[in-house]
């Protein structure tokens, strides 16, 4: 693992000193984790002339879940004290005889990004940008197995509250239970805020669950994931309750089932994001449901639930093997609900089998 770390590391030192920077400074979580190994809260990673610094505020968390610092960086506790450990950093890479400083300036305030040039007045400072996203963007086996691991943990649960009786919980009693499942099959957590939708709720991105009881009849709607080890994924299902669906929602289930078909179909390495998204997206437009559909029918995954790259109608880029995404058409009809399918899927070329499904609960109309 200290290898992996120091290749990541190599690879943003040699991206910063192609760009004139002899040092860098990585302060989003999700980043120095990536470069690190963990990232206990309010530390930085300093890449420095002579040594790489994770600079935090107490002793860095052993549990697991956190992660433990990469054996190769010197770790270095401060002092309530002593302040921000991102102007502590700054001054350190003064020290060691940077000219130049490549900082995170979509994560920076603009107070510490004032304090960072007045501690290191001789230091030309520069942004970093998105580097360390794009290095996250495809990820190695390891990477990978956690998402699988996730996928497994997060399919359990859910397919333990399906063998339970639904009719008459909370969609927030319901939520809970996901969560609580989650944790008992290895999560670390919940990957983001559990999502329960029923009845006229149905179909909703990000529904916020409510006090709605489960009647008959309605849709379900379901969207969750587990964390495992830092890494996160994500899947979303859709039921009828308590009785045979009717002739409406099958027509639109079968109409989003077709959508999310697509979108997967669509996965390949050199696919263009955007034609992803339009592939899922027309299948919809041509139903006559162009309104109202999310501004993209997928995203990365990995250390955050909601990465690089955007699969959107507008979205630059192309895709590469070894990249997580997730595929999640929806449709939600205002007063009477909706459905919505997401799977995480790893993109893989044709010769090893295509994309590679993670989660893997049954995407048929089931009558709960």
């Amino acid at each position: 693992m200290s290898e992996m770390y120091a290749i990541r590391r190599t690879r943003l030192r040699e991206q910063c000193n192609a760009a004139g920077n002899a040092a860098a400074l990585v302060s989003r979580p999700a980043n120095v984790r990536y470069l690190a190994g963990a990232s206990p809260q309010g530390s930085v990673l300093l890449l420095g002339k002579t040594e790489d610094l994770l600079l935090c505020t107490g002793p860095p968390d052993e549990r697991p879940s956190d992660g433990r610092p990469d054996e190769t960086i010197r770790v270095q506790s401060l002092p309530g004290s002593a302040g921000d450990p991102a102007v502590a950093a700054a001054g350190l890479a003064m020290a060691q005889g940077a000219d130049s400083l490549a900082v995170e300036e979509h994560h920076l305030t603009v107070a510490r990004h004032r304090e960072i040039r007045s501690v290191a007045p001789r230091i030309r400072v520069a942004d970093l940008g998105g580097a360390v996203e794009q290095l996250r963007v495809v990820k190695d086996e390891e990477e990978i197995s956690c998402l699988r691991i996730g996928a497994e943990i997060a399919d359990q649960a859910l397919g333990e509250l399906l063998e339970s009786i639904l009719v008459g919980r909370t969609e927030r009693h319901l939520a809970l239970e996901l969560e609580r499942r989650l944790v008992d099959h290895g999560a670390d957590g919940p990957a983001f805020a559990t999502s329960v939708a029923t009845g006229p709720n149905a179909g909703r991105r990000a529904h916020l669950p409510t006090d709605r009881r489960v009647e008959e009849g309605d849709f379900l709607s379901v969207c969750l994931g587990a964390r495992y080890r830092g890494y996160r994924c994500e899947i979303g299902r859709t039921f009828v309750i308590g009785t045979s669906p009717a002739d409406w929602q099958i027509e639109l289930y079968d109409l989003v089932f077709a959508a999310q078909r697509a979108g997967r179909e669509a996965l390949a390495p050199g696919a263009a994001y955007r034609d992803v998204d339009r592939a899922a997206r027309q299948v919809l437009d041509s139903a006559g449901y162009a309104e109202g559909l999310s501004a993209l029918m997928g995203h990365g995954v990995g250390l955050e639930i909601d990465e690089d790259p955007q699969l959107a109608p507008a979205a630059m880029g192309k895709l590469d093997a070894c990249v997580p995404v997730t595929v999640e058409p929806g449709v939600h009809l205002p007063g009477r609900g909706g459905v919505r399918i997401d799977d995480t899927l790893v993109v893989r070329p044709e010769a090893d089998g295509g994309p590679e499904l993670l989660t893997i609960t049954t995407k048929e109309l089931l009558a709960l």
